[in-house]
């Protein structure tokens, strides 16, 4: 006999059974009478058995409408192409790489002077507090929440880049932009990280319970100092993120890509 909680035997079975395919993404579970009856368990058990799943992010819940199994169709981002203007691309790297990826993107800007924190204080080498132009994307794909990109410009490079400061989309894409004003980007340093969403972030990026996020942090460098700070938070359950460094030649053409 089971010496797990019967709430939990009942978590249990039916994560099984989403994992194996019985119920798909977007299906609905049994109604809590009908789990009642199968496990043979109170309704309080139940409902904590289906709410383990709901804080795992597998499930979700409406108000009279039951419970459903969330939809993960996850984007896969190549991180180390992102921003390589060698690769071609029309318009900016998000647009592309969604595009290409037979997937709709749709974004909405916010641009606005700030101090910066001093997180981004020290990637750019500027003082904790120091005037930065943000550039803020919520970014979306097949109209699903996707990530948010926050990007901080320090102020000495208005002068020479000035649609930075321009509330709408840079056509072309920032980071070439900025090359065609002769600040090119010859170099990136990226960090990882995962933690749970904010409030604010699980709003944005419409997070269920259980759900951390993957924080990227991109700051690109010109030949003698940084020019920018890039956060792009994104949801830990749609996307995945690789990267290529060297000779790929050999990888096997059917192999993971």
């Amino acid at each position: 006999m089971s010496k797990q909680p019967k709430y939990q035997q009942v978590a249990d079975a039916l994560r099984r059974e989403i994992d194996s395919g019985t119920y798909a993404p977007g299906a609905r579970l049994p109604s809590e009478s009908e789990l009642m009856t199968r496990f043979d368990a109170s309704r309080n058990t139940i409902r904590s058995g289906l709410n383990t799943l709901v804080s795992q992010g597998l499930i979700s819940s409406s108000q009279g409408l039951g419970y459903e199994v969330r939809k993960h169709e996850v984007f896969e981002l190549n991180a180390s192409r992102f921003e390589n203007l060698t690769f071609p691309q029309n318009g900016d790297a998000y647009s592309t790489d969604v595009t290409n990826a037979g997937r709709r993107p749709h974004q909405t800007f916010r641009v606005e002077l700030t101090s910066a924190p001093e997180y981004v204080a020290q990637r750019l080498r500027v003082d904790a507090g120091s005037r930065t132009v943000l550039r803020f994307c919520h970014r979306f794909v097949d109209d699903v929440p996707w990530s948010t990109q926050a990007t901080h410009y320090p102020q000495w490079l208005i002068e020479q880049a000035p649609r930075l400061t321009e509330p709408g989309d840079i056509a072309e894409g920032t980071t070439r932009y900025l090359t065609s004003q002769g600040i090119e980007q010859v170099g990136y340093a990226d960090e990882i990280a995962t933690r749970m969403p904010t409030p604010e972030e699980t709003r944005l990026l419409d997070i269920a319970p259980g759900v951390p996020v993957l924080l990227w942090t991109r700051t690109g460098y010109s030949t003698s100092k940084p020019v920018r700070c890039t956060i792009t938070t994104l949801r830990g359950d749609l996307n995945r993120m690789n990267y290529e460094i060297g000779d790929l030649s050999a990888r096997d053409e059917n192999g993971p890509q």
